[in-house]
């Protein structure tokens, strides 16, 4: 039997999985069982930071990763488990870049998704091309955090270890490759690129021309259930523990995030709440149309996801935490105060905005603060703030996928004051249900494996917290709020 939300050895239901989570602090792994339940005592964990300076760098060596993931495969590949475990599947931050050689030996770093130091070649792009029209065929717009210029921004600043890369790769696909002898991208991870036509499947031919890519430097794209083997028994050598076992291609957090959260579906939206913050939701077809706010990923032939990401959210606790240092309450409390006409109206853009008016250099701006404003009433308005980034998000995925039963809202942010949620609840008129399992991203990803290895196993449900449910006595506040905010936001960011 499963104790809480995992299980013993002894008690775990066959086939297994290994699941590898590569975040921006951690490499992560865990056994799973047919269930999905977390396996004790098969848990590694190596930390790691980005690289980071004020020119907007931000790095890492993409080898220091293939060590940490052999490090897992040491730990939890155990030979007495051979023939149990069915399958590896990884998932990594999305819209990563590595270059490798003939050899295919990496001789650039790991891009990460927080370099910057391709703003210009944003700006280059969007005078190019038309990005409605780009966004509708790829489902990105430009930004820095997207393949298209940070490999303009390679070929114009480096071009001589530009023409030395044999290959392009995301990260997943070269660990895959070190270990395996072999590799391909997911649907998914390449749709995370803005490099993928989300209608056709396949790259996108006129991007890659701008960037002076060809298509063969580029991965093969598998779907989910197009799993790898080790035809060369490189991995089967070296972990006999993973003999027989299957190799599903790398694919980005954000998917998994859902899928770990138990949101696979249009039925239900997932939101999570770290640093930054998102709100997902998984819909069956690809989309003909997407809202100008938000991205849209291709995750397979029959699938996609669309979503919106916030960049402050954990980043405005901590801001409250260390700028207004409340004394007299705390910020549950400030949280769990009946709404006020007197709450300051705050733009929460601290460190730029992404969904959805991608404004990168918009800033937080609070206002209607009077002489009797203190700390409590400055911080409620930062989270209402929060909670109508949340809510523009929302407004435009319903228009797509339709009004959800629930969100489900996972994340630090979310764990270390889950109060706010019910703030969010009332704005958005849906119960918000607190998802507590530890990393449901690692969890997510072993369930999107399992939906190949072992179809007809029922899973278990991930742990949850008591359901915020929406006030409707508060409906009519917050829907004058949200107009307040909009014209706040039309005034101060809007260009």
């Amino acid at each position: 039997m499963a104790q809480g939300f995992r299980t013993k050895l002894k008690n775990a239901q066959e086939p297994f999985v290994l699941a590898i989570d590569i975040g921006s602090t951690a490499s992560r792994g865990c056994l799973y069982d047919a269930r999905g339940l977390p396996i004790d005592d098969t848990k590694a964990r190596f930390a790691h930071s980005f690289t980071t300076s004020s020119d907007g760098t931000s790095i890492i060596d993409a080898d220091q990763i293939v060590t940490e993931c052999r490090q897992i495969l040491d730990f939890a590949a155990r030979p007495k488990l051979a023939g149990r475990i069915a399958g590896v599947a990884i998932d990594t931050f999305s819209a990563n870049l590595v270059g490798v050689d003939e050899r295919g030996d990496a001789i650039t770093p790991c891009y990460t998704y927080a370099d910057g130091r391709c703003a210009d070649q944003v700006q280059e792009l969007r005078s190019t091309f038309d990005e409605g029209h780009i966004q509708q065929r790829t489902g990105t717009r430009f930004h820095s955090s997207y393949l298209a210029p940070r490999l303009t921004w390679l070929r114009q600043t480096d071009p001589t270890l530009f023409g030395r890369v044999h290959r392009w790769m995301a990260l997943g696909e070269y660990i895959w490759l070190q270990l395996l002898g072999t590799t391909a991208i997911g649907t998914s991870a390449a749709a995370w690129t803005g490099l993928l036509d989300r209608h056709t499947g396949q790259w996108d031919g006129e991007l890659l021309n701008h960037c002076g890519v060809q298509v063969e430097q580029l991965g093969e794209i598998r779907d989910p259930d197009q799993p790898l083997d080790d035809i060369h028994g490189k991995a089967s050598a070296e972990w006999p523990g993973l003999v027989g076992a299957r190799w599903f291609p790398v694919v980005p957090d954000g998917l998994v995030s859902n899928i770990g959260a138990g949101a696979p579906d249009s039925r239900t939206m997932a939101a999570s709440a770290a640093t930054s913050g998102a709100m997902r939701v998984i819909v069956n077809g690809i989309p003909e149309y997407i809202p100008s706010g938000l991205w849209a990923y291709r995750v397979s032939r029959e699938k996609a996801i669309l979503g919106g990401a916030l960049n402050d959210v954990g980043r405005a606790v901590t801001w409250m935490e260390e700028t207004l240092r409340l004394k007299k309450t705390t910020l549950d409390e400030v949280f769990t105060r009946e709404p006020s006409g007197d709450t300051p109206h705050v733009l929460p853009y601290f460190t730029g905005e992404r969904s959805t008016g991608w404004a990168a250099r918009a800033q937080a701006a609070i206002t209607g603060i009077t002489f009797d404003a203190q700390g409590p009433e400055l911080a409620r308005g930062v989270m209402e703030g929060v909670c109508q980034s949340y809510a523009r998000v929302f407004d435009q995925l319903a228009e797509v996928s339709g009004r959800p039963g629930e969100i489900r809202m996972s994340g630090r942010a979310m764990q270390a004051h889950p109060t706010w949620l019910a703030i969010l609840a009332d704005m958005l008129q849906l119960p918000v249900l607190p998802v507590t399992i530890k990393r449901a991203t690692l969890h997510g990803t072993a369930l999107l494996a399992l939906d190949t290895l072992a179809p007809d196993v029922e899973r278990a449900d991930p742990t949850t917290g008591a359901t915020f449910e929406p006030r409707a006595e508060h409906g009519a506040h917050y829907a004058a709020a949200r107009e307040h905010f909009e014209d706040l936001y039309s005034k101060l960011v809007e260009q």
